[in-house]
């Protein structure tokens, strides 16, 4: 017993408090790393990774060395394999690290829109949708938040017009020349409209969700995006937001889902709502 204390106490004596800050950063950003990916494809591939890490190292251990020679070629294989395959996941972690607090330290780009003109920007939108649901016109409407859209904006034709109802419910007239895509509303303006988005890798959905939602879902998996759906066939609004789709809304629920989006929850920032500004790409 006495031994197995001296050993303690000198393992205790060699640890500095570089190394206690050293283990408690790495444990932190494993935590956090495992936060983003729950509920994700890439969460599966880490467990994959895990088991045969523990396989890898036990044939090492038994001295198997054919057992171990081929796990140690599959590990560096598969690490390549998984930045192919992997790419749109990886692709989103990183993002998703970019909105975190740490990533809006170093953005420098924004602009403040009063809480009058917010108000005036959300009754807008809710009562563009509420119209085009009740006359069961089709349509997609993306709110630009932190990431963002320049690839999908230039997809689509540009308009830098003022939000007013009238004019989204206009652009999705059937058979009209914008009709026919997604309008992307950036900070206080209908930036773009018929803009291509992209399709869900998702496949389990319900057969009943057309190209819209499809589209709308694949927005939302692909940014931070909040985008808005209108079904052409049953006229029911739904939103889709970071991979989720809430359906059936009404125009006081609209109006609640678009203020947990875009209104901050800093207490300081409640007086002014910070929309982030991005280059007109």
């Amino acid at each position: 017993m006495e031994n197995f204390f001296d050993v303690i106490t000198k393992f205790i004596q060699l640890i500095r408090v570089t190394d206690i800050i050293d283990i408690i950063i790495v444990a932190f950003l494993i935590y956090q790393l495992l936060k983003m990916i729950k509920e994700t494809r890439a969460l599966q591939l880490v467990k994959g990774i895990a088991i045969l890490f523990v396989f890898l190292q036990i044939s090492a251990w038994l001295n198997f060395t054919a057992i171990n020679y081929i796990l140690r070629n599959i590990m560096q294989v598969g690490l390549f394999s998984v930045v192919v395959i992997f790419q749109p996941e990886l692709r989103n972690l990183l993002e998703r690290m970019g909105r975190s607090k740490f990533g809006k330290l170093i953005d420098f780009s924004s602009q403040q829109i009063e809480d009058d003109d917010l108000s005036k920007i959300i009754n807008e939108l809710v009562s563009a949708t509420v119209n085009l649901s009740s006359s069961k016109t089709g349509a997609l409407i993306v709110i630009e938040r932190e990431t963002k859209l320049g690839d999908i904006v230039n997809s689509g034709t540009v308009l830098n017009a003022e939000i007013s109802a009238s004019l989204l419910e206009n652009i999705f007239v059937p058979k009209s020349p914008l009709h026919d895509g997604a309008v992307i509303i950036r900070d206080d303006r209908i930036y773009t409209a018929a803009c291509l988005l992209p399709l869900t890798s998702n496949t389990n959905l319900s057969r009943e969700l057309g190209t819209r939602h499809r589209a709308a879902l694949g927005m939302s998996e692909a940014s931070d995006a909040m985008v808005i759906v209108v079904s052409e066939e049953t006229g029911k609004i739904s939103i889709a937001l970071n991979g989720n789709l809430t359906r059936n809304l009404t125009g006081e629920t609209l109006t609640n889902a678009i203020k947990r989006a875009i209104v901050p929850k800093q207490p300081a920032d409640l007086d002014r709502i910070k929309f982030w500004k991005g280059s007109k790409s």
